[in-house]
């Protein structure tokens, strides 16, 4: 009876049997079926008892039963392995027994990582099962960390040819059986012990791949302070293999992500930041502070990030990648498409790469090439590019670390942001040609393409940078500098000191900034509605979509977060010359965007680029010129005010101070604009209010959403410097009257505010962005919440006066549904 056939893939009955099949296979009693050794081993290994290994058998009865049931002889196999791989062995035996296993298993694998990965998912890769099944993956780790072991005082060693074996055979098997990984992750000090075998070019790639996969299901994260000569190991590293390298560290230094949604929310976000402070420092914090202790790392990633196509690789250590992807299947698939771009081109430009079959290579170690072979541009500029992804991912994460300042010291020192200056229009915001490479199994426009996932990756690290920074300066030229100089001359108003600081020799060179780069191309991208119209219903365009929305959010969002911070006038008008705020109106108004994230960014970014500027009102005023466009964009902001909340508390607050300037631009201003007409209204003010609170409780508050709790408090502060609030808390009781449940507003917001004072008057928060944003003094938002808390239902100005006593729920524990 043959052993049943093992299905692969991503589901749940991979390596099991169905009760009746187990039923069939019988006892012990007899011959025993293969079906029961099977058994009896899986049951081994999920225990560590009993039948673990192929040692466990005689070589006669594997043989015999490898007749019946089709094993290719790998329990055999692993026998000799076992035999001939004890500690006096010279191993040269033990590697050809490894050169035998290997093929019977790569072809599985390639098999599963190939274009025919679809329709093989639901066939069998008995190879890969059966050679984990005889104690194959123990046997290989054991023979892999031999070099850990002295005898005599002399630690034993092993060829780098058959360490490569070795990771090759056991990345097939973690490719096409289930559990193997997360097995190896279990292993701490194996996982350990590979970042030693990295120190070998002829292992790294093999070594890093398999320690990518491995730390990607790892449960807790690895600490590289433990990894045996880290800053060793990582000074050594070429820039081809610390590129690679960056694979391994974008999982090391990100916090994990528990999936879990309440850990989004800010209970349970506060809940754990107490029990860091307890812990100490997280995995990756730690991950980071080594990586950066590392002399010269952030300036060899800035090189890399700069690197320019005609900088990188020759094309023969290029070749020699490729080579050792063709063979290493974690790449398959960029291979798959870059062979597809050299013939593509080859064909127009005569000028061939020959790629044989594994194996087929020079004696240099190099694929056959004709004597005019070049390597084709466009797959220089996807080598380029899938390495710059990693890179920019890395310093993206490092710049929102701990050590922030002194990150961004040192992007600055190695000038980063004039380096990807240079490299906008001809890598990072490139056209697509027909060729241009693509994920497998994606179109060309897929937001997984590299092309995309570059662009975008560049924008975060953009928004990172620039977040509430002084060095965001550095984004502009000389020219531009001087441009914001001249609009504070002319406003009579004193120059910004982050633009007076800022030093020259680091800021972009050429005749445009990066920030006067971004927002052309964010001019030019395609309106919605033409977008949805253009590629209709048919099949991909969601995908075509995606990516053009996920562009969309991150340009905005870079270019608010130059504006954030302490409002600048300077900044907002060199950004308003360019024709921004009537773009975003565009996109708002005209072009129909329904996307709610696309939607928030821009009604933020409109938010910052108007607040306490009289200019910017005017321009919204001309552009938005009827009625009909007035109430299409009341709609928009209506539509989800968790979306538009923050430009409501942007127009909320120039109101405020427009009232109280006597100025004639500032009175005509107020007098023509739709906008500040509409705000100013009390009843239109109290809808919000009213909204802002009703759509968020505690056990909801988001990073997301809390901005509605602090725009509520904005309208209330204002009104109490009008001596206004108890008219306001009086109207909000008769609105939940009006609505049949009393109480169930206020209610809220008291206990909303309850951990307002437990969140933002923690000594680990800083409070300066509220005051930045709203140019009022945090001690009056701190004072505004305690007398909205005042118990005493005396008080014209403590909620507790406003909610009838039957009603009363305000003592309710946070965490209570």
């Amino acid at each position: 009876m043959a052993a049943a056939p093992v299905a692969a893939g991503s589901g749940a009955g991979r390596g099991r049997r169905s009760a009746a099949t187990v039923a069939a296979w019988g006892g012990w009693g007899g011959r025993p079926r293969p079906g029961n050794i099977l058994l009896q081993l899986r049951q081994g290994q999920l225990t560590g008892r009993g039948l673990v290994r192929a040692v466990q058998f005689t070589e006669t009865f594997l043989t015999e039963r490898d007749k019946q049931s089709k094993w290719s002889g790998i329990p055999q196999l692993l026998l000799k392995l076992h035999t001939t791989s004890h500690l006096h062995s010279d191993f040269v035996e033990c590697q050809n027994i490894l050169k035998e296993i290997s093929p019977l298993l790569s072809m599985e694998a390639m098999a599963f990582v190939t274009e025919e990965r679809k329709l093989t998912q639901e066939t069998t890769y008995p190879n890969t099962y059966i050679f984990d099944l005889f104690g194959g993956v123990d046997l290989l780790v054991e023979i892999l960390m031999r070099p850990t072991i002295s005898i005599r005082g002399q630690k034993l060693k092993i060829s780098d040819e058959m360490s490569k074996d070795c990771l090759s055979i056991l990345y097939n098997t973690c490719v096409c059986t289930e559990g193997v990984t997360k097995r190896l992750a279990e292993k701490n000090d194996f996982v350990i012990f590979l970042f030693t075998l990295m120190t070998s070019k002829k292992t790294f790639l093999q070594t890093a791949t398999l320690i990518e996969d491995i730390l990607g299901v790892k449960k807790e994260m690895i600490r590289l302070d433990e990894v045996p000569n880290l800053s060793s190991l990582v000074s050594n590293f070429d820039q081809q293999q610390l590129a690679n390298f960056c694979r391994i560290l974008a999982v090391t230094i990100s916090e994990m992500d528990t999936g879990n949604d309440d850990k989004h929310t800010l209970l349970a976000k506060n809940a754990q930041q107490k029990k860091s402070l307890s812990l100490g420092p997280s995995a990756a914090e730690i991950n980071q502070a080594a990586l950066l202790s590392i002399p010269g790392f952030v300036e060899r990633l800035c090189k890399l990030a700069t690197r320019k196509v005609s900088e990188s690789t020759g094309t023969a250590s290029f070749l020699q990648e490729l080579e050792e992807w063709y063979t290493w299947l974690d790449n398959a698939l960029v291979l798959d498409a870059l062979m597809r771009v050299a013939n593509e081109e080859s064909e127009h430009n005569q000028a061939s790469i020959v790629f044989p079959p594994p194996g087929a290579s020079e004696e240099n170690g190099l694929p056959h090439t004709s004597a005019r072979t070049q390597l084709p541009q466009s797959m220089k500029i996807m080598h380029e590019i899938m390495y710059k992804l990693e890179v920019l991912y890395v310093l993206c994460v490092l710049l929102m670390g701990r050590q922030r300042n002194q990150v961004h010291r040192m992007i600055a020192e190695f000038k980063l942001i004039p380096g990807l200056n240079n490299l906008f229009d001809k890598l990072i915001w490139r056209k697509h040609s027909a060729s241009a490479l693509v994920l497998h199994g994606h179109n060309q426009n897929c937001d997984c393409s590299p092309d995309i996932t570059l662009k975008i990756q560049f924008l975060r690290l953009l928004q990172s940078f620039s977040d509430h920074h002084e060095n965001k300066y550095l984004l502009l030229n000389n020219q531009e500098l001087n441009e914001l100089s001249a609009i504070s001359l002319k406003a009579n108003i004193p120059e910004v000191e982050a633009v007076l600081n800022t030093d020259r020799s680091l800021v972009c060179d050429g005749k445009r900034g990066l920030l006067t780069r971004l927002l052309q191309v964010m001019k030019k991208e395609p309106a919605e509605s033409s977008f949805r119209t253009e590629h209709g219903p048919e099949e991909g365009s969601l995908s075509h979509l995606s990516q053009y929305l996920g562009r969309r959010f991150w340009q905005a969002r870079a270019v608010e977060s130059f504006l954030r911070g302490t409002t600048s006038y300077a900044d907002q008008m060199f950004l308003l010359k360019r024709g921004l705020l009537e773009h975003i109106l565009y996109c708002i108004v005209d072009s129909e965007c329904k996307s709610r994230d696309v939607l928030q960014s821009y009604f933020d970014l409109l938010g910052e680029l108007m607040k306490f500027n009289v200019d910017a009102f005017k321009r919204f005023n001309k552009y938005i010129n009827t009625d009909a466009k007035f109430q299409v964009f009341l709609k928009q902001i209506n539509s989800s005010l968790v979306d538009s909340n923050m430009l409501v508390r942007c127009v909320t607050l120039s109101l405020d101070r427009f009232e109280n300037q006597v100025d004639m631009k500032v009175a005509e201003v107020l007098s023509e604009c739709r906008l500040l007409a509409y705000i100013s209204q009390v009843p239109t003010q109290m809808s919000f209010l009213f909204r802002l609170i009703n759509i968020i409780h505690v056990q909801t508050l988001t990073q997301e959403n809390v901005s509605c709790l602090n725009t509520s408090l904005v309208i209330l502060m204002l009104a109490r410097r009008k001596e206004r609030l108890p008219l306001y808390l009086r109207l909000l009781q008769r609105m939940e009257h009006s609505k049949k449940y009393p109480g169930f507003l206020l209610n809220n917001f008291h206990n909303l505010l309850r951990f307002w004072q437990q969140h933002y008057l923690h000594k680990d928060k800083d409070s300066t962005c509220l005051e930045n944003s709203s140019c009022i003094s945090f001690s009056y938002w701190k004072e505004t919440v305690s007398i909205l808390l005042n118990p005493d239902r005396q008080s014209p100005s403590a909620l507790v006066s406003y909610i009838e006593e039957p009603y009363m729920d305000i003592d309710r524990d946070f965490t209570e549904e």
